[in-house]
């Protein structure tokens, strides 16, 4: 299946179209929230709004780096400016029902810069055990402190964390990675991940995860008056939740499961209808952002419709340049 979503994703109108499905998907998505929407703005303070979209851009930015860290450790770094097109513009297919559709839009974005679809593959499933760890550690750590009863009810998905952790060990995770290129019928690992590469990815992501609960923790006082000690449980319910939402790649970007999370969390020290309109309104920041990231990577695109293949292998091993070429032929 995999193979025949990307050579359709080779296809202009079929970018287009998919262009187009995800801009319905997304205005739907504010429309139908709108009237809860409205009653929370004026409640709210713009400047709030403004900081909490900043700081939901600054932690999007770093989940890019988390993942391009990855990537380059795989054998195919980029810059920044380039993996931002990629990333960005691919996080859109999000907001379809499925997740295939935006890993296979990283997928195909990729190797319009010549990064082998196997490498941009294995880039994506490694950032999602890297995101999904680290959220998960971060609630475990913050939840406790912050709230013990949400903690306690939401178990279950703090119970994956230790197979996460163990399968991210780097031995186990090359073998498991190359494993699963072979049920793919593709060839295995140019170069398999280091401890130094995932350290970076989690430091990046450890990042992220705290500028997404700043997002959430910079509402609070236009609705609540609440003083700054909720930021731990900001930081560990918007972690816990979307680390959760990412688990139901049925619903898309974990609409629902994601929102009565975080609601939950807030819910413990903050009025229901308070913590409803901060769930909402992170949502509809976290949207605005992902449209207008997406939107930044659909312009750096038309400003450099493929880098140079000297240029992306320019910092692997003399050797790796001629397996690099062969995995960029048809069918890679």
């Amino acid at each position: 299946m995999l193979i025949r979503l990307s050579r359709l994703a080779r296809r202009p109108w079929a970018r287009l179209t998919l262009l187009a499905v995800v801009l319905s998907c997304c205005g739907y998505g504010l429309h139908a929230e709108w009237p809860q929407v409205a009653l929370a703005l004026d409640r709210m303070h713009w400047y709030s709004i403004s900081v909490s979209i900043v700081a939901a851009v600054a932690g999007s930015a770093c989940m890019m780096l988390a993942w391009r860290a990855i990537l380059a450790d795989l054998g195919s770094p980029l810059p920044a400016r380039l993996a931002g097109r990629i990333n960005f513009t691919a996080q859109l297919g999000k907001y379809v029902p499925g997740a295939v559709w935006a890993f296979a839009a990283q997928v195909e974005l990729g190797h319009d810069y010549q990064v082998p679809r196997r490498r941009s593959f294995a880039s994506v499933v490694v950032s999602l055990a890297v995101t999904v760890s680290v959220g998960l550690g971060l609630a475990l750590v913050t939840l406790p402190a912050a709230s013990p009863e949400i903690a306690r009810r939401y178990w279950w998905a703090l119970a994956p964390l230790p197979l996460v952790i163990a399968v991210l060990c780097p031995p186990v995770l090359g073998t498991l990675l190359d494993r699963l290129l072979a049920v793919l019928h593709r060839a295995p690992l140019e170069r398999r991940p280091s401890f130094l590469g995932l350290a970076k990815a989690v430091a990046w992501n450890l990042a992220g995860w705290l500028m997404l609960g700043l997002q959430v923790w910079i509402l609070l006082p236009g609705i609540t008056g609440l003083p700054g000690s909720t930021l731990l449980l900001c930081i560990g319910g918007y972690a816990l939740a979307f680390s959760a939402g990412l688990m139901l790649v049925v619903l898309p970007g974990g609409i629902g499961a994601r929102d009565l999370i975080l609601i939950a969390a807030l819910a413990t020290l903050l009025p229901y209808g308070s913590a409803s309109a901060i769930a909402i309104m992170t949502r509809v920041g976290t949207t605005i952002t992902d449209l207008g990231l997406g939107a930044v990577g659909v312009a750096l695109g038309r400003r450099a419709l493929r880098l140079p293949a000297a240029a992306v292998g320019a910092s692997e091993p003399p050797g790796q340049l001629a397996a690099t070429a062969a995995a960029n032929a048809p069918g890679d």
